[in-house]
């Protein structure tokens, strides 16, 4: 068994932030490391990688991969330990200009030819360190890729922050290489017994909602949908809101089949409820961004041919609106699906509420668009989708 044991030893040295997929965390200071760590059955071999991107997202030549094979890149500003610890040294402060993204990346080595998957490793995580301490456990069980993004450093306004990503891509280090403009050869599979026909295998990668491509199309794998969460995450640093953590906050408008509309939010303690209509419930209210799970709506999806469309938003509810510092993320995950996120990349400063998603029922199966328009409050959100509700002024207990 293959174990890398190198950030479990700088883990206890310092309190780690454990993080939720899509969450994301300041790093202060002008050094990172960024720390791989799994259990590897015999015979299956998983690698590190990492890659500089420009603001198109793609790398400007072979150079900006880095790896075993080629251990320094960007001018000496990430350094890969060949030492077996799986650890990235990178110097923020030295990293070049037209870098604007670092992603780094797990990979099976010839997992077509050896029919392997991510799902193989046990305790997988990336961990950051430095003056912050950061942990990210991707759900990889029962995973069919052989190529994932664990997380990324990225520049926003100046400052480097690290993002839990766990997005995944089918076919190993060749795809992974080819989405960020890298050319790799991978070995053929060696021949095989033709299976017996069965369905074609679930891509769980993720999938980002972005103006150019804004909808997407999700269809039940048995009786329901499961449980559907959305969660929304945001940057915790402290100090951009008058000097205090932003109080962003998640709610939804719902319409259901037969007609009843209303909404959900901690506004008001309108928490609605997950086992009786609206069939939809918001779990707690995270009113400092101190919660690295922020804050979720669960929609039962047993019920879902009962609901006709839900309108997911977030609000400032205090501090002084600055939407593009809160680096915000909703992400919608329900079991056998693809994860959908839309991230809040852009702002309207003078409006307080940013319309995110709408999910509608489409024959019985769940559309999602992104919205991402912002609004000065629930009631001009409401008269832009035609919701039709009265509405009157609330507060928070």
């Amino acid at each position: 068994m293959q174990d890398w044991r190198a950030v479990r030893r700088q883990a206890q040295a310092r309190p780690l932030m454990e993080l939720q997929q899509g969450a994301n965390a300041a790093i202060p200071g002008e050094r990172a490391t960024v720390s791989f760590g799994w259990r590897a059955p015999a015979g299956l071999e998983a690698d590190a990688s990492a890659y500089l991107l420009t603001a198109s997202g793609k790398v400007r030549g072979d150079q900006d991969m880095i790896f075993y094979n080629q251990p320094e890149g960007g001018d000496g500003s990430v350094r890969f330990s060949a030492d077996g610890s799986g650890r990235f040294d990178v110097q923020l402060g030295r990293v070049p200009e037209s870098i604007e993204k670092i992603v780094f990346c797990a990979t099976i080595n010839e997992a077509n030819a050896r029919g392997q998957t991510l799902s193989m490793l046990q305790d997988a995580h990336v961990a950051v360190g430095g003056e912050s301490a950061l942990r990210f456990a991707p759900a990889l069980s029962g995973t069919r890729e052989a190529a994932m993004i664990f997380g990324e450093l990225y520049r926003r306004q100046g400052q480097w922050k690290f993002r839990a990503v766990g997005q995944g891509f089918n076919g190993g280090l060749a795809p992974l290489a080819r989405s960020f403009g890298i050319d790799v050869a991978e070995p053929a599979a060696a021949p095989a017994p033709v299976p017996a026909p069965a369905p074609a295998p679930v891509t769980l990668s993720k999938v980002t909602l972005e103006k150019s491509s804004p909808t997407v199309s999700l269809e039940k794998k048995g009786g329901s949908f499961g449980e559907i969460t959305i969660n929304l995450n945001w940057s915790r640093a402290r100090g951009w809101f008058a000097g205090s953590a932003v109080d962003l906050d998640l709610g939804c408008l719902f319409e259901m089949a037969d007609g009843r509309k209303g909404v959900v939010q901690a506004l008001g303690n309108v928490f609605g409820d997950y086992d009786y209509p609206p069939f939809i419930e918001l779990s707690g209210d995270d009113r400092t961004g101190d919660v690295s799970d922020g804050e979720t709506l669960r929609i039962n999806g047993a019920h879902w041919h009962e609901l006709k469309r839900v309108c997911v938003f977030a609000n400032i509810y205090d501090g002084a609106p600055n939407w593009q510092k809160t680096d915000g993320v909703v992400l919608v995950t329900m079991p056998d699906q693809p994860p959908i996120e839309v991230r809040l990349s852009e702002g309207r400063n003078d409006r307080r509420l940013c319309g995110v998603v709408m999910l509608e029922n489409a024959g019985g199966g769940l559309k999602a668009t992104r919205l991402v328009e912002y609004v000065g409050d629930q009631e001009k959100l409401d008269q832009r989708f035609g919701w039709g509700l009265r509405w009157r002024a609330g507060t928070k207990d």
